[in-house]
């Protein structure tokens, strides 16, 4: 049986679209233009990846993008001083911080500075607790564009089982209060988890984020299983693949 895939960059494409309709119609109605501070500290590639790609998409849509790029030596104090400084900017009304950031910087301290109305990550203690309690929050973006491609699927999800394998902070747990929050029933596995074949055979959503190439064989998903896979592995021989074996999952 063959998959039918699901067409993230479509997906992408009719939100950016919507996006742009609806800054340009706040602005011509009076509002300031939506600003978003983007803050890369060194020079990883991956990261610089992302930010270029959050870049293009405000310029996509009309938001004013303010870039800053700092050394890999920047100074914890410093980056805190300039989330100050963002933060009692009126003009900026987003702050995103690319993680991972350098060993000697406290990522906890960075995100917690930011105030939680300008955290549009989601990372900030109290917007993970409000989505922990299912009120109105900045939701982590990764963990909504899952629940935004698993909509767009047209299947419910309630009552489903789901299995979420990996437990970052970043995705991993926020994605399982998704889930519950859609009332399917959620697994989350780990790397102390035990066979774990048996907990991904019995998934009819399964989200795997765990940054593991060939993770998840095929021979593991259960026929007719939504499978969302958030990995990003890069092989010796340059080619980007994910967590789940993909040429064998999309014949289940």
């Amino acid at each position: 049986m063959s998959a039918q895939l699901l067409d993230g960059k479509a997906i992408a494409k009719n939100i950016l679209d919507s996006l742009r309709e609806r800054v340009a119609q706040l602005v011509g109605a009076g509002y300031p233009r939506p600003g978003l501070a983007v803050v890369l500290v060194g020079k990883d590639p991956a990261s610089q990846v992302y930010v270029r790609n959050k870049r293009r998409a405000c310029e996509q849509t009309g938001i004013r993008s303010v870039a800053y790029d700092l050394s890999a030596e920047v100074r914890e104090h410093e980056l805190l001083s300039l989330i100050d400084t963002l933060n009692a900017d009126p003009g900026i009304h987003g702050i995103l911080v690319q993680l991972p950031l350098p060993g000697h910087i406290d990522s906890e301290a960075i995100i917690e500075r930011i105030v939680p109305t300008k955290d549009v990550d989601g990372f900030h203690p109290y917007n993970v607790g409000r989505l922990a309690l299912g009120i109105a929050c900045f939701r982590p973006c990764t963990p909504l564009g899952i629940m935004t491609l698993l909509s767009n699927t047209g299947e419910p999800l309630k009552g489903r089982d789901a299995v979420v394998v990996g437990h970052s902070p970043i995705v991993g747990r926020p994605i399982s209060l998704e889930l519950l929050a859609a009332e399917c029933t959620v697994t989350i596995c780990h790397r102390e988890t035990r066979d774990l074949a048996a907990k991904v055979r019995g998934a009819e959503i399964l989200v795997v984020s765990v940054g593991k190439p060939a993770l998840i064989p095929g021979a593991w998903i259960r026929e007719g299983a939504i499978v969302i896979d958030v990995g990003i592995n890069r092989l010796e021989s340059g080619k980007i693949v994910g967590d789940v074996v993909f040429e064998d999952a999309r014949e289940r």
